[in-house]
């Protein structure tokens, strides 16, 4: 079975302290629902090389078992409840994508 993955971008955050409600949030749905961490960057410290258009946003990789576990732990009422936290100032390119083996 493939696994799922989520994809954020953030092209612009008025605050970044300001997702701090958020990420209290988001973190213990995303790990109850069998989320996994592989990347967040570059806030956490971790290094980014960005090419073409040179741009360094913050990036979230987040691994599930499966592509619908990952969509069912984005409609959860935890998630959901992250998602009401986000503050106004954000824009966030997300997506639910099907890895390939």
């Amino acid at each position: 079975m493939a696994k799922g993955y989520w994809v954020s971008v953030y092209p612009a955050m008025s605050d970044p302290e300001g997702l701090t409600a958020y990420d209290t949030l988001a973190g213990p749905a995303v790990q109850a629902a069998g989320g996994r961490s592989l990347a967040l960057l570059p806030s956490r410290g971790g290094r980014v090389v960005a090419h073409e258009a040179g741009i360094a946003y913050r990036t979230v990789l987040i691994e599930f078992d499966s592509f619908e576990q990952a969509v069912a732990a984005y409609e959860s009422e935890a998630y959901q409840e992250a998602l009401a936290a986000l503050p106004d100032g954000y824009e966030r390119d997300f997506r639910i994508v099907e890895g390939t083996g």
